[in-house]
């Protein structure tokens, strides 16, 4: 195994072998920004007056800027695996919610069946179900925090790029950050006016998307602002023929602002507000066959939805203090999400459960960082962090035939309080090592399980990275990091009422090369992950509680819960190749094998055998690879044509019986846009799935709903289908 992980490095040790001369910043001639791209200031906002290649030109791959470990860094410079996907290529792609970046991203997979939640793992790693699991890979905003698998269906609204970092970022980002880390990079305010209109329109769905968002100084070089909102709307593909309408529609509606002061050379303040709503499908699932039915019609009593809305603020201070040779950044930030849904409950076109919900949740967070200079070799990162979140909910299920409505109410409250450092030591000769550790104490009470059950944990995040830079256009490096997701605490009659987090020791090798002027660039890794008391996909455990009729258990209860232990490893590189300045190329692939080699937990836990050895929906192979060619004609006009695949292998549905576990077909997207560009103007088509590639986005066996008891009338299989072909026009407007 150790050669085959090996291996992928010789890709860029090649490259550094061709490589003529040293990388120099340069662009690459003005084209269709790709996959990566972004410029930004030393002061870790935006650069102006385009953040997002707006000016029509893509930078050479070199020198794409991020902030990967909380400082300002090329990406070809940062010893980590990251991606980093630019505002246009977002544009460009039809990218709506965070959660629609994972087709580009090597090793991140995410899968969707309610707006209210999302399946997301890195490298088979920190695989979260439902969204009373916390996180096992962090989302944030701007670099700031947000608690729940709900923000990967939030809005790409007014984005400079989003930041995909792979493998344990626990000390730097924290707890729940075990698999990786998304931050989404907003566009800041400018000094120089600057506005810009976005649409789009396509068949298919009755798919739209409207974006605008304008910015400039309020006082030169003082006070400057930025204000951008957006609408999209989608009716899905899925129709319930007999509850009537669409089974699984998407609508987003959003604004947010921000105003960035600078009374001082040495200070900096940020201050950011949002309010986003979306609704859509809540599990939407249709009864089907098996897992190759991709049936879009189905027949439920009740269309599944929900509605959230998001509110969020944060205040963001940067000091410069020349005296100690330090940045002092400190952040404080405020998110609310409201969720009311209603549905089917049992999925069936037997009218026998209906459920409703409504939830608030909300989220303070407070951080300080403190960069300092010691030498010209040696500097730290010292910080310190606080998050409470607070969560209250109820409930109601009605058992329309007995005409009985069940409530239900619940309340939790989850407080973190860390700190970390981390030195980064130059020894000279291109040779560097950054040695980090960072400590979260976590407290999570919750009214279901009682204050007996309280869930609690100390937990030591360490990390090293040894990088060498053999020249300008190749480095090599090794790391070693230890990631943790807090546990939780399950409701009354669960066997058991708390479990513990989960945590992974990965090791990790890479490069990165680049050659003709950075104009090419290879980046590939190795990893391997030892995986301990992994969070899997929730089960059914009989209750505790026994019936004082029959003295047995009273039937099943939904339990999250440990589910033993992973082996997963695997091998990762992206490409980008600027040919010429007026054709490129880009592509991504991962290859992972994860599987669970011990499952005791699980079968110790619920009395019967964990289904198989796979993780949930992941895939051992998925790749993208692309290309984009600019024909310019006529003074500044130019025809930019972009085409790309991506492909994700075959993959497993949910199951809670072993000799039973559904396979899900492999699938490969085939995605283009053709665009005409005339100065601030473009116009264009594009598809996305042009050949109409079918597919199941998730899967349940029967064998949950059989293990929970219901009657064979409503036992079935269930799907959410995924999205088919969409052919539109979208156009741009900058001024």
């Amino acid at each position: 195994m150790r050669h085959s992980l090996l291996a992928p490095l010789a890709v860029s040790t090649a490259l550094a072998l061709i490589a003529s001369a040293p990388a120099t910043a340069q662009t690459a001639g003005p084209q269709s920004a790709g996959l990566q791209g972004a410029q930004t200031t030393n002061q870790g906002t935006p650069a102006d007056p385009q953040t997002d290649t707006d000016a029509a030109t893509d930078p050479a791959a070199s020198d794409i800027i991020v902030t990967a470990r909380r400082r300002e860094e090329r990406l070809q410079d940062v010893p980590i695996a990251v991606t980093a996907i630019s505002g246009d290529a977002i544009k460009q792609q039809q990218l709506v919610v965070v959660r629609d970046v994972a087709a580009y991203t090597p090793g991140l997979n995410i899968n969707s069946d309610s707006v209210g939640r999302a399946f997301v793992s890195i490298r088979g790693i920190g695989t979260t179900l439902i969204d009373t699991v916390q996180p096992g890979v962090g989302i944030f905003i701007d670099g700031v925090y947000q608690p729940n698998t709900t923000y990967l269906n939030s809005p790409l609204v007014d984005v400079a790029r989003v930041e995909v970092l792979r493998g344990p970022q626990g000390t730097l980002f924290g707890n729940n950050t075990l698999g990786g880390a998304i931050n989404v990079v907003t566009r800041q305010p400018t000094n120089e006016w600057q506005g810009r209109l976005d649409g789009a329109l396509a068949t298919g769905d009755n798919y739209a998307s409207a974006s605008a968002s304008i910015s400039g100084p309020i006082i030169d070089d003082v006070l400057q602002f930025r204000i951008g909102g957006a609408y999209h709307r989608e009716d899905g593909f899925q129709r319930n023929i007999l509850a009537g309408g669409d089974q699984n529609p998407l609508k987003t509606k959003s604004v947010n602002g921000t105003i960035r002061f600078l009374p001082a050379s040495w200070a900096r303040f940020t201050l950011n507000g949002g309010y986003d709503r979306v609704s859509g499908g809540s599990t939407p699932y249709f009864n089907v066959r098996g897992p190759r039915d991709y049936t879009l019609d189905g027949r439920t009593n009740q269309r599944s939805l929900a509605v959230i809305d998001y509110y969020a603020a944060n205040l963001k201070g940067e000091f410069d203090v020349d005296s100690l040779d330090t940045t002092i950044t400190a952040i404080g930030a405020y998110n609310q999400s409201d969720t009311r849904s209603s549905g089917d409950g049992d999925y069936s076109p037997l009218d026998f459960f209906r459920s409703t919900s409504d939830r608030t949740l909300r989220t303070r967070t407070g951080e300080i960082r403190f960069d300092t200079r010691w030498s010209e070799n040696f500097s730290t990162l010292v910080g310190a962090f606080y998050a409470r979140s607070t969560m209250d909910a109820t409930t109601t299920t009605t058992i329309v035939p007995a005409n009985l409505t069940v409530p239900g109410a619940a309340t939790s409250e989850n407080e973190n309080i860390a700190g970390f450092v981390t030195g980064f030591l130059n020894f000279g000769s291109g040779l560097d090592l950054a040695v980090g550790i960072r400590f979260d104490h976590q407290k999570l009470d919750a009214s279901t399980a009682g204050l007996d059950a309280a869930y609690k944990a100390d937990e030591w995040q360490p990390r090293a990275t040894l990088s060498k830079r053999w020249s300008p256009d190749f480095m090599t490096y090794a790391s070693v990091a230890r990631g943790v997701r807090g546990g939780g605490q399950n409701g009354p009659g669960a066997p058991n009422l708390t479990y513990r987090g989960d945590s992974v020791w990965t090791y990790e090798v890479g490069s990165k090369a680049s050659a003709f002027d950075g104009r090419l660039t290879a980046n590939v890794a190795a990893f391997y992950n030892d995986y301990k008391n992994f969070i899997g996909a929730n089960a059914l455990a009989p209750s505790t509680i026994i019936s004082p009729t029959t003295g047995q258990p009273v039937g099943f209860v939904a339990i999250n819960l440990n589910s033993g232990n992973v082996e997963s490893y695997g091998a990762e590189a992206e490409l980008a190749f600027n040919v010429s300045k007026l054709w490129r190329v880009y592509a991504n692939a991962t290859l992972l094998h994860s599987r669970v080699t011990d499952s005791s937990q699980f079968q110790a836990t619920t009395g019967y055998a964990y289904p198989g050895d796979r993780i949930l929906f992941v895939p051992d192979a998925n790749y993208a690879i692309g290309t984009n060619v600019r024909v310019p004609f006529h003074r500044d006009q130019a025809i930019v044509v972009d085409a790309n695949l991506v492909a994700k292998g075959q993959r497993t549905g949910a199951s809670l019986d072993a000799a039973s576990v559904p396979l899900l077909d492999a699938y490969h997207l085939v995605n283009a846009s053709v665009t005409w560009q005339a100065g601030p103007l473009e116009v264009g088509a594009f598809a996305t799935n042009l050949l109409n590639e079918k597919y199941v986005e998730t899967y349940l066996d029967s064998s949950l709903l059989r293990r929970a008891g219901l009657p064979a009338p409503l036992v079935s299989n269930l799907a959410v289908q995924s999205p088919r072909r969409r052919i539109g026009i979208r156009g741009t407007v900058r001024f």
